[in-house]
């Protein structure tokens, strides 16, 4: 498989993929919402279908992953995802690489501090206040644990 990076040929299925997983196109991070349609990132797919993607903006000097899934655990997918940003960001002179993720997701939480990111903020109760914005987010998480809080990782590059 081959890393390919999200382009205007591409957008549909990009966009496709993100509101299956995700529920909508909007996600909702520090309580603001992102049009996910209009992000960067890079994928991998097989055949037809995506089996791993990540997505970010880019800001003050600043790459923010908005999202990060692969579809095959543990098949080295979501590290080579991550590789193509880290390398992203260095290639355009940027300072960090600072991701969000929710309190249940321990596989994230995991995988970012294996790959040197460091826990740098907790958002207490920020999830309900993304849930008045995307009423979609359910209130128990991965591992039946309540999703509460928000947990801000980074990266100096």
């Amino acid at each position: 498989m081959e890393c390919e990076r999200i382009s205007t040929s591409n957008r549909a299925l990009i966009n496709a993929f993100i509101k299956q997983h995700w529920y909508t196109t909007t996600m909702i991070i520090r309580g603001k919402e992102i049009d996910m349609t209009g992000v960067e990132g890079f994928f991998f797919r097989n055949g037809s279908s995506i089996v791993g993607l990540v997505t970010y903006i880019i800001y003050d000097n600043v790459l923010e992953i908005t999202s990060l899934d692969s579809l095959r655990p543990n098949q080295g997918i979501g590290g080579r995802l991550l590789d193509a940003v880290i390398q992203e960001a260095e290639e355009k002179g940027l300072q960090k690489i600072v991701l969000i993720t929710t309190n249940d997701n321990i596989n994230a939480i995991r995988f970012y501090q294996k790959r040197g990111f460091d826990m740098v903020r907790l958002f207490r109760n920020a999830m309900d206040i993304a849930r008045k914005l995307k009423p979609e987010i359910p209130f128990i998480g991965e591992n039946s644990i309540p999703l509460r809080h928000e947990i801000e990782f980074e990266r100096i590059v």
